[in-house]
């Protein structure tokens, strides 16, 4: 019997004959650095290179946005019919469909994610999100005002431009396509750079793209390092809007770079470090301590709503603890992403490892108590691999408790009042993402109103769909993505006056 995808085997076949595709993509075709330079694409769970990618710079950034801004004068994309639009992004997602087990392998070996998450969850997701915003083509409508008989106003929405996306590492392909599809629909010409930890998948895509009918230069892919292509593509004159996700600290920059150019829109969303608050009068604490543990450790901790800090109320307090040290156990297996059966991949690089393994440390300097982790994953003997780790007794000046960590550490604290939780929950410069635990609904909808962050959940973590605006407040941004309010933020609106006569 033939294996089935679902075995060990199946994937270790897929992956030795895998050849992945490191080359730039720009105007339909693939390219390599116009300096010959390039990068390692490294397999955080083996450290073995997987592809020499280029390494792009202002070079080839300038040629993409060239190629990019002639898709747009000549109408090319935003020209043709909606229906047309709508018609081959589907074609896309279908490719995206047909190629699946392609692109989740890709995005497994790239950054470490288990090959079940990255097949079963994420790219479901990404399909998701490309079929949406192709339906939403058709549905941005226009205003005609009421206005004196002598005059017409009209008020109509046009797309930007070329538009420029620098995505994360985390989840490659949803963070990436969260910005290409909406800017995509709303008729831009788009120019990725994707994270240089996890590029490959994004160059796929834009083959596929291609493939689906995209007409040449409107989905362009450029690799290449943060301070080197993304500059340039922050730099750049000619790019219209700037959409990013990642870190605070590179947000700020990109601001900086939009206001020595050409004052280009800048979308932000720029991480967080998310309370989940669990009242002692919550409806099920099995239930609850589960949906804690995900909320921390899916993706390896690598998340940017993250539910990192948990507030917990005291007389729960001992209980949840030791239902969370059993059930993370239960839940988490380490190992090889390749094997459907693990459920933790190792981090990104070694590098990153060992920062959030300086974090780990630091939180025991102090004075957090570690309750859960350490350096003993039980994951094969190489690769980035960090155990899953809890730390209780954290106070609010601690470190653990107010920098992002991005990776498999949570932090807990007590507390006695509700008051006392929404101090602590907003005792943060970030405001991605909260939780609510409790059995109250009047309390439920007080502390969704006194919570200083852009996504609420209550008596649930990470649940949504396309309907829903994700997005933060205060340093995690000032964007939306998802909802067809982020399709929007890639137009412009048009007054028209006419001045009839006769």
């Amino acid at each position: 019997m033939a294996d089935s995808p679902l075995t060990l085997a199946h994937w270790q076949s897929r992956a030795a004959a895998l050849t992945p595709e490191g080359r730039h993509f720009i105007d339909g075709q693939l390219l390599a650095s116009h300096s010959g330079a390039t990068f390692d694409s490294v397999n955080p769970a083996t450290g073995a290179v997987l592809a020499r990618v280029a390494r792009g710079d202002s070079a080839d950034i300038d040629l993409a946005v060239s190629s990019a801004r002639t898709a747009w004068a000549d109408r090319r994309w935003r020209g043709q019919a909606p229906r047309n639009r709508m018609d081959i992004l589907q074609r896309f997602a279908d490719l995206m469909e047909q190629n699946a087990e392609e692109l989740a392998l890709l995005e497994t070996m790239d950054m470490g994610k288990p090959i079940s998450d990255a097949l079963n969850i994420d790219l479901p997701e990404v399909l998701r999100t490309i079929r949406y915003f192709a339906e939403c083509i058709d549905k941005i409508e226009g205003a005609v005002t009421h206005t004196a008989p002598e005059a017409l106003h009209m008020i109509v929405h046009e797309p930007l431009g070329v538009v420029g996306a620098i995505s994360p590492w985390n989840y490659p392909m949803l963070m990436a396509i969260w910005k290409v599809a909406p800017a995509l629909a709303a008729g831009n010409c788009v120019i990725l750079k994707p994270s240089e930890q996890a590029p490959l998948s994004c160059i796929r895509m834009a083959q596929l793209f291609a493939q689906a009918g995209g007409p040449a230069g409107v989905f362009n892919v450029v690799n290449g390092l943060g301070p080197e292509a993304g500059k340039a593509l922050a730099l750049h004159p000619d790019v219209a809007k700037l959409t990013f996700t990642g870190s605070t600290a590179v947000g700020k920059l990109l601001l900086g770079y939009a206001g020595q150019s050409n004052m280009k829109r800048v979308a932000l969303e720029t991480g967080g470090k998310s309370p989940q608050i669990f009242f002692d009068d919550l409806y099920d604490l099995d239930a609850a301590v589960d949906r804690a543990i995900g909320g921390i450790f899916d993706n390896a901790g690598q998340v940017c709503n993250a539910g990192s800090r948990l507030l917990v109320q005291r007389g729960i307090h001992d209980a949840f603890v030791a239902r969370f040290v059993a059930r993370t156990a239960q839940l988490y297996r380490p190992g090889d992403p390749l094997d459907p059966a693990t459920t933790l991949g190792p981090v990104v690089s070694d590098p990153h490892r060992r920062t959030v393994l300086a974090r780990i440390a630091r939180a025991r300097e102090q004075g957090a108590h570690l309750a859960l982790g350490d350096t003993d994953t039980g994951a094969p003997d190489t690769g980035a691999f960090v155990a899953p780790t809890l730390f209780t007794g954290v106070t609010s000046a601690m470190d653990l408790n107010r920098e992002e960590v991005f990776g498999p550490v949570a932090s807990l604290m007590v507390f006695d009042t509700e008051d006392e939780a929404m101090a602590l929950a907003n005792d943060s410069v970030y405001g991605l993402a909260a939780a609510v635990w409790t059995a109250d609904l009047n309390r439920a909808h007080r502390c969704v109103g006194a919570l200083e962050a852009g996504v609420v959940w209550v008596n649930c973590f990470g649940d949504g769909d396309m309907t829903q605006p994700f997005g933060g407040y205060k340093q995690s941004g000032n964007s939306r993505d998802k909802h067809i309010d982020s399709l929007r933020s890639y137009m412009q609106g048009k007054s028209a006056w006419f001045a009839l006569t006769g």
